[in-house]
């Protein structure tokens, strides 16, 4: 792996990708669950219940029946996200052929997949918030963006790193998603081993192993011995903060 420059260009671009992917994926259902939740907190808002119901149905569904639901809908022939953006802005997005795009429909359906997690947790933590202080932050002149950057967020982050460490990790081997929705495509072009632009290590893993030409067992294996020895630093640093974060309550 780290020797040969045909294996090792790959499996770095790859690699940085995994961490791209993991890192968007949290950052993005996080940023979402808790601004969806911060509305549902909104005291003045009619219909909570129902909106409550209907932005947790994508958790409620199981996730392989949501990918390929997304796979038919973002067919670059057929899709219905294709023909309304062409019928309304004149666009057909490649979302199979092209890298970038195909990432980008990655990290979409992920963030949907993901975000209702995120706000049921939100929606707890941000009731652990005491209302006096965020009171005493309107009286003083602030606005709601001041007192949730300076009062809410700092008290909610704590107790969700742990969690965010888990989805990062579950992330990273999110192999699921990338074998249903895209296996792996659009493959990256002048590679003497399988690879794809959407491959993360472990569905690159899965790849050179069963799929395409791949039996090659003994790189697979050295692979996954890698990904054992990355996520288990992982649990140990979500160990870490979850002893912490009891050793402070």
């Amino acid at each position: 792996i780290f020797t040969s420059k045909g294996i090792r260009g790959t499996i770095v671009s790859i690699f940085i990708w995994t961490v791209v992917f993991a890192v968007s994926s949290v950052v993005c259902g996080f940023a979402l669950g808790v601004i969806l939740a911060s509305i549902l907190q909104w005291p003045h808002l009619r219909f909570k219940a129902a909106y409550r119901i209907l932005l947790i149905l994508p958790y409620a569904v199981p996730a392989f029946i949501s990918i390929l639901v997304f796979k038919g809908l973002f067919n670059q022939n057929f899709g219905e996200i294709n023909l309304v953006l062409e019928a309304l802005f004149g666009l057909r997005p490649e979302w199979n052929t092209n890298g970038f795009l195909a990432r980008v429909m990655l990290l979409m359906v992920n963030v949907w997949l993901g975000y209702p997690y995120m706000m049921l947790l939100a929606m707890g933590f941000l009731q652990a918030v005491p209302e006096e202080q965020k009171k005493a932050a309107a009286l003083e002149g602030a606005g709601m963006l001041r007192v949730f950057w300076t009062i809410t967020l700092p008290q909610i982050i704590p107790p969700f790193l742990p969690l965010l460490l888990a989805s990062f990790a579950f992330n990273f081997n999110n192999i699921v998603l990338v074998l249903l929705l895209t296996r792996g495509g659009p493959d990256m072009p002048g590679t003497i081993i399988p690879a794809g632009e959407t491959d993360i290590l472990g569905s690159f893993t899965y790849r050179i192993a069963f799929m395409d030409s791949g039996t090659q067992f003994g790189l697979s294996g050295a692979i996954t011995l890698l990904i054992f020895i990355l996520v288990s630093i992982m649990a140990y640093a979500n160990f870490v903060f979850m002893r912490r974060a009891a050793n402070k309550g």
